[in-house]
C-alpha cells in the first residue's frame, strides 16, 4: 500500500519553512500532495491560485514523488475522496501545536483512517509565515529571502507590481 500524504494550506506564498517540512517529511511517505486553496478564515490571498501552485511546482520540480494540487473542500474532505491516509502539518510554535491539535481532532472524529503527522519546524525557519511574508510585501519591504530560492526572481518580479501601504 502507498504511504500518500497530503501537505495543505493556502502558500500566499510558499516559503522556506513549508519547503523544508515537506523535504523533512519526503523519506516518511511513497508521495506527498501539496494542495493549495484558499482558507475561509483568512483574508483575500495576495497571490491567485496559479502562481501559487506555479511557485510549489517551480519548488519541487527536482522531487518525482512530489506534486501540486488545488482544492475548494475541507482539506478533511480531499484526503477521503483521494483516499490519502496521512496528513502533514508544520508546528512553529506552542500556539500552532494548540491550534494543529484541535483541527486533527475534530478530523480524527469525520476520518479515523486519516492520521495527522506533526513535524517541527526547523530552528532556522520558526519564525518564518505566509503571514509575515504578505506583511513584509504590504510594507514594501524586502521577503525574498523568506521563500524557496528557485522562486525568488519570479516571487520579486510580481510583488514590483503590488502597491504597498
Amino acid at each position: 500500500m502507498s504511504r500518500t500524504a497530503l501537505f495543505a494550506g493556502s502558500f500566499d506564498p510558499i516559503t522556506m519553512g513549508h519547503e523544508d517540512i515537506i523535504r523533512r517529511a519526503l523519506p516518511l511517505f511513497d508521495h506527498i500532495t501539496v494542495a493549495i486553496g484558499n482558507n475561509i478564515g483568512k483574508r483575500t490571498p495576495l497571490f491567485d491560485l496559479d502562481t501559487r501552485r506555479r511557485w510549489v511546482e517551480m519548488t519541487f520540480a527536482d522531487c518525482n514523488n512530489v506534486s501540486a494540487d488545488t482544492y475548494s473542500t475541507a482539506t478533511i474532505d480531499y484526503c477521503i475522496e483521494h483516499g490519502i491516509r496521512y496528513l502533514i502539518r508544520g508546528i512553529r510554535n506552542p500556539n500552532d501545536l494548540v491550534y494543529e491539535q484541535e483541527i486533527a481532532l475534530l478530523n480524527k472524529r469525520l476520518a479515523p483512517e486519516v492520521e495527522t503527522v506533526f513535524l517541527l519546524s526547523s530552528p532556522l525557519h520558526s519564525d518564518v509565515s505566509s503571514s509575515a511574508v504578505r506583511e513584509f510585501v504590504a510594507f514594501g519591504k524586502d521577503a525574498t529571502e523568506l521563500v524557496p530560492a528557485v522562486i525568488r526572481n519570479d516571487f520579486s518580479d510580481i510583488v514590483k507590481n503590488i502597491k504597498h501601504i
